[in-house]
């Protein structure tokens, strides 16, 4: 099998077809594509390089264009996947597995104080829909998908949904089936 980088596994996600350089370039006239691709570029420089130092620049100035505050410190699994344009706020320290939906409207955070205190840490296959709210120290297995607006934080364990405020987890082994499209396979 041919080796792929993060940067085509993450469009992969969109499209369901292995792009080359240049139509991977062609498919960032969308916001969200656009995003994805100068973090993991980024990611993919060291901070103190000249390139780093460019393309930390060159994000920085999309963050405000587009809404999207995620840093390239964000730890985050490849097949990872905006669906929309919005308002996006990741705490830089969260890290998030592989295959990984988030759509417009979504904030995870840290929380300060509490027995929660910390930032959280997402498994693979999650899908977090429209405004959700992912706050505190917490662990989300794999297979979750996360309703729009539903406030978590508490654990969740794999194969579950989340719904509502406060959040209640209904366990489903089908939890992102037809959420998740196009899945990168290890």
């Amino acid at each position: 099998m041919k080796k792929y980088t993060t940067i085509q596994k993450d469009f992969y996600r969109e499209s369901g077809q292995w792009l080359s350089p240049f139509e991977i370039w062609s498919k960032c006239i969308n916001p969200n594509l656009h995003y994805v691709y100068l973090l993991r570029k980024c990611q993919q420089h060291r901070k103190k390089s000249i390139l780093g130092i460019f393309w930390r620049f060159v994000l920085r100035h999309h963050q405000i264009k587009y809404g999207f505050q995620i840093y390239p410190e964000t730890q985050i699994g490849e097949g990872f996947y905006l669906g929309h344009w919005g308002t996006v706020v990741i705490n830089p320290k969260t890290k998030i597995g592989r295959n990984c939906n988030i759509a417009q409207g979504v904030t995870i955070a840290q929380s300060n104080r509490g027995k929660n205190e910390g930032v959280p840490e997402i498994g693979d296959e999650v899908w977090i829909g429209p405004n959700a709210v992912v706050v505190g120290h917490i662990k989300i297995g794999n297979n979750v998908l996360i309703a729009p607006n539903a406030y978590l934080n508490t654990d969740v364990p794999s194969d579950s949904i989340v719904v509502g405020n406060p959040a209640q987890i209904i366990s489903r082994k089908d939890a992102t089936e037809g959420y998740i499209n196009h899945k990168i396979y290890y």
